[in-house]
């Protein structure tokens, strides 16, 4: 039997071999805030849905080259639309709720999506989006009927790897999103490496449980999670959202031999107090990134397992993922693993020159061997000027700042646009803001440059704080306490403290929506000025 070459192909496979085995699972508490039915979808149920949704899309004349918005967030539906339509060679562009009807329109006709299906409180918003962008698609619930495709039918073709399986948009913090053309083979290859990269993330044939609150519109639980069950048969339990009271009991309900996480989550389930219940799982591994390092021994001791970092982005899928799979983990650091040997990896500095062992600078990765491009995104959607910037030299540049130490591993340093440079010296935003956690008084705290007429940059932070009525005498006193913890340039100089911060759905720190934040609170005047308690020590 040859191999499938789509994820729909794919997933025909597996779901008659698996047949009344789970594939989805919804626990009461998410499926009571969708409103839809809780307990497990299997695989024989989920083939017979995709293959409803598939006739009826062919029978409207759905085909090459179409392509279908998705809002629906984490509902089983979401999948049953994505494979049948994958098996008639359309392409789905998942949708982010959070975005608005400006961000709507743009997406709607840079995508040129043929057709969109939303969740119901939705739809009249869409529909405005599309006939502002001077694109009139059909905007429909997931409950009617199947309406024909904007700009006319189009021959249905299974297609391969090569051809289009989903068209996923960047968080477009430094301009528009872009689209990032992605392949069946992307999702395939993803799936390939969760099951066979072994180490810690062992998975085991037709019995592995993952959870994941993680959103479908992003690559982590739309390639990463969704794709590994899949390939070992296993059964994925899809939240709407991360519940830190309820979370433990949801990975114990699931049964989850697996997790993932991302942001600050083992943070704020570090903050819980300790319970008898902590050990009471059934998980083998967490698989992630962000763990805050000073929490990263301490978590594993108290839940009893490994919290396994890893690095990939959108651009790369896993055909450039560097996960920390393997002892030694270097727990306690930024650290993310070494590249496997089918990842080629440079660390260059700002000429574009090697960085020596411990120096930070840009990470460049590639796939070893004939083609450096397997399992990466195809392009950028209409803008072949930034993926030959991607590209440049045969690298893909991540734009992410790291270093290597001298066994070969990696550790993450900050993204290249969040450094701040403030008279010359470099300072990470994350290690700053890793630091300002760890203060009693800090429940969380996010940094960013603001400008400085003298030093060119300098480092504002906004900050939760644990308890009302903070004031300036607790910003000096954090600023002081800061200065007991790094080198005083990295201190902040301005504090703000504010209700919420700025976060994705996957809830890291929204960067590009952090600085705009800064900027408006700064022009309210609501920050404290410390600059100068700034002074290097002596």
């Amino acid at each position: 039997m040859t191999a499938a070459t789509t994820v729909y192909a794919r997933f025909g496979e597996i779901a008659l071999r698996r047949g009344e085995a789970g594939f989805l699972n919804m626990l009461p508490e998410t499926a009571d805030i969708y409103g839809i039915a809780a307990g497990e979808i299997s695989y024989r149920a989920m083939l017979e849905r995709v293959e409803r949704w598939r006739t009826a899309f062919a029978g409207r004349g759905y085909g090459e080259g179409h392509r279908v918005g998705l809002l629906l967030q984490n509902r089983p539906v979401f999948v049953e639309l994505w494979f049948a339509l994958n098996a008639l060679g359309v392409s789905v562009v998942p949708i982010n709720p959070d975005l608005r009807l400006s961000e709507l329109e743009y997406i709607i006709a840079h995508s040129e999506m043929n057709a969109a299906f939303v969740l119901a409180e939705r739809r009249d918003e869409v529909d405005t989006a599309a006939k502002q962008a001077g694109r009139p698609i059909p905007v429909v619930t997931d409950s009617g009927d199947i309406p024909a495709p904007f700009d006319g039918a189009r021959p249905a073709r299974a297609g391969d790897g090569a051809t289009e399986c989903a068209l996923l948009y960047t968080s477009g913090t430094t301009g528009q999103p872009k689209g990032c053309v992605l392949t069946n083979t992307y999702f395939l290859h993803s799936g390939n490496w969760y099951r066979d990269v072994g180490g810690l993330i062992d998975l085991k044939g037709d019995g592995e449980r993952m959870i994941t609150p993680l959103p479908l519109f992003h690559m982590n639980a739309m390639a990463v999670s969704l794709m590994a069950m899949l390939s070992v048969g296993g059964c994925l339990t899809m939240l709407d959202r991360f519940h830190p009271r309820s979370w433990w009991n949801s990975v114990r309900d699931s049964r989850a031999t697996c997790l993932h996480y991302l942001g600050v989550m083992p943070s704020m389930l570090m903050s819980a107090p300790p319970s008898a219940q902590d050990r009471a799982h059934t998980v083998r591994f967490g698989f992630g990134a962000g763990v805050d390092k000073l929490l990263h021994a301490p978590f594993e001791e108290r839940f009893g397992f490994p919290l396994l970092e890893a690095w990939a982005m959108t651009e790369t899928g896993s055909g450039g993922v560097i996960a920390a799979n393997v002892e030694p983990r270097k727990v306690g650091t930024s650290c993310f693993g070494r590249p496997a040997p089918e990842v080629d990896v440079r660390i260059v500095d700002d000429g574009g020159n090697d960085a020596s062992v411990g120096t930070p600078g840009e990470l460049l990765v590639r796939r070893a061997g004939a083609d450096p491009r397997y399992g990466f995104f195809r392009e950028y959607l209409k803008n072949p000027e930034a993926t030959a910037e991607a590209w440049k030299d045969g690298w893909l540049h991540t734009g992410d700042i790291v270093s290597r130490d001298a066994d070969g591993d990696l550790h993450f340093v900050d993204r290249k646009k969040n450094v701040i440079r403030r008279s010359g010296e470099n300072i990470a935003a994350v290690e700053v803001e890793s630091v300002l956690n760890r203060h009693p008084a800090i429940r969380q705290a996010a940094v960013a440059a603001t400008p400085d007429q003298v030093r060119g940059d300098e480092v504002a932070a906004v900050i939760i704080a644990e308890q009302q009525g903070a004031d300036r005498a607790l910003a000096e006193e954090i600023v002081r306490w800061s200065l007991e913890q790094m080198a005083y340039y990295k201190a902040p100089g301005w504090i703000c403290f504010v209700d919420q911060l700025p976060l994705t759905a996957t809830e890291k720190i929204q960067r590009g929506g952090l600085k705009d934040f800064i900027a408006k609170l700064m022009r309210d005047g609501a920050f404290h000025d410390l600059r100068d308690l700034k002074r290097r020590q002596v």
